[in-house]
């Protein structure tokens, strides 16, 4: 089998296979991306969040060390 015969039927069956998958229509489509948006909104305040609060308790942490 050549090359191109093998590229010609991964082509056929990805075809096949797209065809066989559902879409979400555009109601679903919005829901879904505004609950991404939302998630991915509220894991960057927990980083930034826990970020800052840890910088600032080692900063805390490594002036107490130096005054000893």
């Amino acid at each position: 089998m050549n090359p191109f015969s093998k590229f010609r039927t991964f082509y056929k069956e990805t075809i096949a296979e797209l065809k066989k998958a559902t879409w979400p229509d555009f109601a679903e489509l919005r829901g879904s991306t505004a609950v991404v948006v939302a998630g991915v909104f509220i894991l960057g305040l927990f980083i930034s969040v826990a970020d800052f609060s840890l910088s600032n308790w080692i900063e805390y942490a490594t002036l107490l060390l130096r005054s000893n």
